[in-house]
């Protein structure tokens, strides 16, 4: 093609993608970069596509700090509980506060509730709502209580949450302060709630969004299978349930895979099927 690349000009994009001393410039400021300075003329997507055909990599892997990868696990049901607020705008502008609380072993919704305002309230009123649970699992000792991983902010910290916490028997921790790394699984779960199925809706008023949530909150807890345990729904986990389910599913693939194989190798075509030999005309009776 007329318009394609030279060589050099395709060695200098390399040199410069790969070169240590300019890894600190973004893609489309090292295209620009490479203009002002009279070494190529090339569009910033056509870096980025030389880049992706001959698998070029920029230098620039992360040194500090080390990334985080797992946070707070919990060994049982209702050791650690996550509770958050997440702020939802419907079309009229307005901001709606959805508090909810996740166990951290099962990943289960245990209580949730979206208020017109952010108030220390309704942050005891889920409290309390999750602690129906505790009745649900095993007996603990009575040194065992269950940790709430909370954030610092005001609707968390303040004399009516300490009061709920003291009678319910919860032990609370600040996250990124006493905890490092510990809300993370009900922020996947805020992701998951709004990406995948509250932005795909027109929230127009705060009954069809509340309905919304009470919708996904069920399906996620007694209907999707989440796939940190390998096919288990959250519900599942929390109670103890379907404990053989890992060793069924290991089955049924088995015997899927052999049905399968079965079925396409019991297809034939006439194509791939040996020739009839047709009896010559002269010897017919």
């Amino acid at each position: 093609m007329p318009s394609q690349l030279t060589r050099a000009e395709v060695a200098t994009v390399k040199d410069m993608v790969l070169d240590p001393g300019l890894r600190h410039m973004p893609l489309r400021t090292l295209s620009l970069f490479a203009q002002r300075t009279g070494n190529v003329y090339v569009s910033v997507t056509t870096w980025a596509r030389l880049m992706r055909d001959h698998g070029w990599r920029r230098p620039r892997t992360r040194v500090h700090p080390a990334k985080p990868t797992l946070g707070v696990r919990a060994t049982r049901p209702n050791e650690y509980w996550h509770i958050d607020v997440t702020v939802i705008k419907p079309l009229d502008g307005t901001k709606t506060y959805l508090h909810a609380v996740i166990d951290n072993y099962s990943h289960k919704i245990l209580a949730w509730t979206l208020a017109a305002r952010l108030d220390p309230v309704t942050t005891c009123q889920v409290l309390v709502a999750a602690g129906q649970h505790l009745a649900e699992t095993q007996p603990q000792s009575a040194d065992a209580c269950t940790t709430v991983v909370a954030d610092s902010g005001v609707e968390n910290v303040n004399r009516a949450v300490d009061a709920t916490l003291t009678s319910a028997k919860l032990r609370r921790v600040l996250a990124q302060v006493e905890v490092a790394y510990s809300n993370s699984i009900i922020e996947a779960w805020w992701r998951s709630l709004k990406h995948q199925w509250l932005y795909l809706h027109t929230l127009d008023t705060t009954a069809h969004l509340e309905m919304l949530i009470a919708f996904f909150v069920e399906e996620h807890n007694a209907k999707m299978p989440h796939s940190a345990f390998a096919g288990h729904t959250p519900d599942e986990m929390f109670a103890g349930a379907a404990k053989s389910l890992h060793d069924e599913l290991v089955v049924a693939r088995r015997q899927a895979r052999e049905r399968r194989l079965g079925a396409n190798r019991a297809l034939s075509c006439h194509r791939c099927d040996p020739p009839l030999h047709e009896p010559h005309p002269g010897n017919h009776p």
